[in-house]
């Protein structure tokens, strides 16, 4: 079972994801692919509580019209080694302004979530098998950046002054 977090608890996943978009589409809140999103956006906006899911070649200035409608954005990591999700993250809080929920999915591994939060994940769908409970312990474990980044935009130097 994976198990979802934000930056201080335990969540229940109330979002799933859709990848059969030829079939109908779900009851509730639904995550849909990005280009399927482009396709069909005036239906989707229509319907609520519909998210995005967007996986690494994805341009995320494509969503800058509709972006601050959608609630919630997955970010997927098909491999540990896969960084583009990091860039997707940041250009959705620095460039677009994104306020709602950028969600990590896919091989999301507990000592890449504090690289995560600094990029501007707010929430984390744990690889299968990962305790949700140990994973909020490992935020506490970075406690004072020296870096810059979208969850402190002044470096340590500035702060220290």
């Amino acid at each position: 079972m994976q198990n979802l977090i934000n930056l201080t608890d335990v969540l229940e996943n109330n979002w799933s994801i859709v990848s059969d978009t030829d079939a109908v589409l779900p009851e509730g809140n639904i995550l849909v692919p990005g280009d399927y999103w482009l396709e069909n956006r005036d239906a989707l906006k229509a319907r609520g509580n519909v998210g995005l899911v967007l996986f690494g070649d994805a341009d995320p200035l494509a969503f800058a019209d509709d972006i601050a409608s959608i609630e919630v954005v997955a970010v997927n990591f098909p491999a540990f080694a896969d960084g583009r999700g990091y860039s997707i993250a940041r250009l959705l809080r620095e460039r677009l302004d994104y306020q709602g929920e950028i969600r990590a999915i896919g091989d999301v591994l507990i000592d890449q979530l504090n690289f995560m939060k600094r990029c501007g994940f707010s929430e984390f769908l744990l690889k299968d098998g990962l305790s949700g409970e140990k994973a909020l312990d490992y935020f506490a474990t970075f406690s004072d950046p020296y870096q810059l980044a979208n969850d402190l935009p002044t470096p340590l130097f500035r702060r220290k002054a």
